[in-house]
């Protein structure tokens, strides 16, 4: 009996003219990493258990065990311990800093792009196997913000380069929303009476404590007036609180203007210096080239993630609002204190790469139907058996100066060599027979139509 070849939902695989493109997003975003200076690193897929449970949350029920199928006699060390697959690569970052402390030059700048896996139930933009992107710059001690001030640098090269439409950077600070809650009155954590299934060891209702900051986080998605019902009903503000909460963060003005009407509000010493941090940062973008109608200086997001303390990104594609954020972060005061005695503050950002290229191409925002289905610029045409050593010298020749090519290696007749490289959309076709090889030259025809007479001596540099 056959063995069913479907793939696993939320692990998501792409058709060659689809891997194409994503690899060219990929170097795009490792590029820009690194002309900013960041240095590569990758870690294990695997960490134990109390590793990834020590920054988790919430994210506890998400997170994959890993077990071997069948145990054995020789299953030593790590084997017989609990093991996990990562979720994200800020937990795998903390541990592999804190292993490494000695041996790391600080400001420690890395970028890692890696696959990451998470038990969530699969459904648009929700994988449970997905690509992401970071960069983080760690500090040993404490680090300036300057380097909050490069992050949206690094977004908005990457994203002018990717051609996807207009984005805005959008960012704030978490103290300007810490301090204002405090200010307020209102707490930072509330109670919720969760009911769980009854069980052997049932007691009741369970109480859980989440960050207000998250009902905030999720303003975007569930819209201000369920939020503001959350508030009353799960946090118990009065309705003053909450018109005074909501002022600040349905404020929309440009950036100079949101941080002119900042600086007039009194809301305490945590709120002005959220919006002192907020406002060199934007003063550093834009000497880091960061034009002003690319940014707005956005009250309303925050990140629902616990460790950000700071500046925190988010970025959205104009126009297409629905897809969310395609690149967040922030700032954190605290990577690695539950692996190292030592404070170890940062800022990064991330781009969930799986989900934003199925997100764009549905959007119609990229197009794979003309993209390639080979990595060759060139096919070589078999004219005739004799010539083949000829044909591999050119190829050598092509790859030697830097030109993807592919000889058509089957015994076929020449239309059906031309009808190949059709179907793989090869720009270039390059035939060469006996009478051309006399005179030194070869054919090269451009998938359009049009064809020239090459010397073979100078292909590369007509095909460059």
């Amino acid at each position: 009996m056959l063995v069913s070849a479907k793939a696993i939902s939320g692990f998501k695989e792409f058709l060659p003219e689809e891997q194409v493109e994503f690899e060219r997003m990929k170097r795009i975003i490792t590029k820009h990493y690194e002309l900013f200076g960041f240095v590569p690193i990758e870690v294990a897929a695997v960490e134990r258990e109390e590793v990834l449970l020590s920054k988790s949350g919430e994210n506890t029920k998400q997170i994959y065990g890993i077990h071997l199928l069948e145990r054995s006699d020789q299953a030593h060390g790590e084997s017989d311990k609990s093991l996990a697959l990562h979720f994200d690569l800020t937990v795998p970052l903390a541990r592999y800093v804190a292993q490494n402390y000695g041996k790391l030059d600080f400001p420690f700048r890395r970028y890692q792009i890696q696959k990451v896996w998470r038990g969530e139930r699969p459904q648009e933009g929700r994988f449970r196997e997905f690509y992401q992107c970071d960069i983080d710059v760690i500090g040993d001690g404490d680090l300036g913000l300057l380097h909050d001030a490069e992050m949206p640098a690094v977004i908005y090269g990457i994203f002018s380069e990717m051609q996807v439409g207009k984005f805005v950077i959008r960012l704030n600070n978490r103290k300007v929303h810490n301090g204002l809650l405090s200010h307020l009155g209102i707490p930072l954590h509330y109670t919720e009476h969760r009911e769980v299934p009854p069980g052997p060891d049932w007691e009741g209702p369970v109480e859980v404590q989440h960050n207000t900051l998250t009902l905030i986080d999720k303003m975007d998605k569930d819209g201000l007036e369920k939020t503001q019902q959350e508030f009353r009903d799960h946090v118990g503000v009065s309705e003053e609180q909450l018109s005074a909460l909501l002022e600040v963060l349905t404020f929309e003005d440009t950036p100079a203007a949101t941080l002119q009407w900042l600086q007039s509000r009194q809301y305490g010493d945590l709120f002005t210096q959220g919006v002192a941090e907020l406002t060199e940062v934007v003063g550093h973008m834009r000497s880091l080239g960061v034009p002003d109608d690319q940014f707005a200086v956005d009250l309303g997001i925050t990140r629902g993630l616990d460790y950000y303390t700071g500046t925190v990104y988010e970025t959205t594609l104009v126009n297409h609002e629905s897809i969310g954020s395609v690149c967040s972060g922030g700032r954190f005061d605290d990577l690695a204190s539950t692996f190292i005695d030592r404070k170890l503050p940062g800022v990064g950002l991330s781009i969930g790469l799986t989900r934003l290229f199925t997100s764009l191409q549905k959007h119609g925002v990229i197009h794979t139907d003309a993209s390639p289905k080979s990595m060759a610029k060139v096919l070589i045409v078999q004219m005739h058996p004799d010539l083949r050593s000829d044909y591999f010298r050119l190829a050598t020749d092509l790859r030697r100066a830097g030109v993807p090519c592919e000889v058509f290696l089957e015994d076929r007749k020449v239309d059906k060599q031309t009808k190949y490289a059709v179907k793989k959309r090869i720009p270039y076709v390059v035939f060469l027979d006996q009478k051309r090889k006399e005179r030194g030259v070869c054919t090269v025809r451009h998938f359009e139509g049009d064809e020239a007479e090459v010397p073979l001596e100078g292909l590369a540099a007509h095909l460059h």
